[in-house]
């Protein structure tokens, strides 16, 4: 597998990407996290890939099977400013990993995407839905720590915040 920035030709695989990731969400018991929303929408991916800040991961066949927004700096997620129940280790600066989906058609996708995105800076915060056990385990099987609970603007439920530092 390859990570690469994704590209405005990729778009309409990501928009199947995310439909199919919503529908095996409903069926494993997260319903909430993006369903009733539709999330993510295509104008903020347009955005992500604009800004730079989109990535698809290519099968060995250079298909696109996976996605996620990655970037990295200085209190770069507003959502992770206030933390309730913790707090995060600490205030140097720090990747965040959004929006991370595969198509289903490889295995290991989301640790290849978050291995990539954790070499980058050594430093990542990463959040998920208190129904989403699958994402809950695979970061806790990465070495990732829950430090607490933050929210986002789009709706009222929590999420678990998560951090790994090098």
């Amino acid at each position: 597998m390859k990570i690469r920035k994704t590209m405005e030709s990729d778009l309409d695989q990501i928009m199947k990407i995310y439909a199919y990731a919503r529908d095996f969400m409903e069926k494993t018991g997260n319903p909430n996290q993006w369903g009733p929303t539709n999330w993510p929408p295509v104008s903020l991916i347009r955005n992500d890939i604009k800004e730079g800040n989109s990535y698809v991961c290519t099968n060995d066949e250079d298909a696109v099977v996976g996605t996620f927004f990655f970037t990295q700096g200085h209190d770069i997620e507003p959502t992770y400013r206030e933390i309730t129940d913790g707090t995060w280790f600490g205030s140097d600066a720090y990747g965040v990993v959004h929006r991370i989906a595969s198509d289903g058609s490889e295995k290991g996708v989301g640790h290849f995407c978050i291995s990539w995105a954790f070499e980058q800076c050594g430093h990542l915060r990463m959040d998920t839905h208190t129904d989403n056990v699958i994402m809950q385990n695979l970061l806790e099987k990465m070495g990732f720590k829950r430090c607490g609970i933050i929210y986002v603007v789009e709706d009222n439920y929590p999420r678990y915040a998560y951090e790994k530092v090098k």
